[in-house]
């Protein structure tokens, strides 16, 4: 592991994205690509790179949103895509189409040395809500965007507003000890579910023009593969993979067979549809 910048306080972050969940999410990288292409799409709508844009994708990880920005920054443009895990930066190197201005840095967007003034948009697909001091991270990142830059990024809104998430989580549950409860401020996918912290955060880092427009989506849990892909692909990420890790065989099996009955009721042919629900943040650097 390389990685350019750290800061001490986000080294739990850093050791759980170069550990099994940064595994995870490279081996199943096709299928999370899928399953976030409405937000993928939702956020460059709304983000609107251009021919000559310089672009920095914050928590890149596997490269999807970075690829696609390229494309749309070509020619005359450029995309840095940052991210402290080494596995997902690994398979975003593999499928980066070589002729796209687009380079990869392993570091910490809190303790990176941006290049001052440089760019045009900071971007982030579900990146910016793993810091542990969110505040001294944005300040960072407004370094590396010119006068009037812009900064577009998505997170998740609050748990009960993400079914997709949190009802296979509930239903293993059932079967596992329920894990202790993250404190709302917490590193982690819900961090920023808060309106009013993350509007605290980015006016505290200097942003201006703040505005936080909620969203909502469906999710194809399934991937258009059927019941069976939904059930072992929501096993295998998010709260549920970690309320049932290390779990034996017999107690995964009951859980996949409770996830699998919440689910019948959700499916649409071979899609299993659930809804989500998440923050677009936009904002300007004064």
């Amino acid at each position: 592991m390389n990685l350019l910048a750290t800061d001490d306080r986000n080294a739990e972050q850093v050791a759980y994205w170069n550990g099994p969940n940064g595994e995870r999410w490279r081996t199943r990288q096709q299928d999370q690509d899928a399953l976030l292409a409405p937000v993928t799409d939702a956020l460059l709508l709304r983000a609107a790179p251009a021919a000559g844009d310089v672009a920095i994708d914050v928590g890149c990880g596997c490269g999807a949103t970075s690829i696609e920005l390229a494309r749309r920054v070509a020619p005359g443009g450029r995309v840095l895509g940052i991210d402290i895990s080494a596995p997902m930066l690994a398979r975003a190197r593999e499928r980066a189409p070589a002729e796209l201005p687009l380079s990869f840095i392993m570091a910490d967007v809190t303790a990176y040395t941006f290049e001052a003034g440089a760019a045009d948009l900071l971007f982030s697909r579900f990146g910016v809500m793993f810091f542990a001091e969110p505040q001294k991270s944005f300040i960072n990142m407004r370094r590396a965007l010119r006068r009037r830059g812009r900064l577009v990024f998505a997170c998740w809104r609050d748990p009960r507003s993400n079914p997709w998430l949190m009802l296979p989580f509930e239903e293993a549950c059932r079967h596992v000890p329920r894990p202790a409860p993250s404190a709302p401020e917490e590193p982690g996918p819900f961090a920023f579910a808060d309106e009013r912290r993350v509007r605290g955060i980015l006016d505290g880092a200097g942003f201006s023009e703040v505005r936080l427009e909620p969203v909502d989506l469906t999710f194809d849990i399934a991937f258009g593969r059927g019941l069976d892909a939904a059930v072992d692909g929501m096993m295998g990420m998010g709260p549920t993979a970690r309320a049932l890790e290390g779990q034996p065989p017999q107690i995964r099996a009951a859980a996949a067979q409770s996830i699998r009955a919440a689910f019948a009721q959700y499916q649409a042919g071979n899609s299993v549809m659930l809804p989500g629900a998440i923050w677009i943040a936009c904002a300007a650097n004064p």
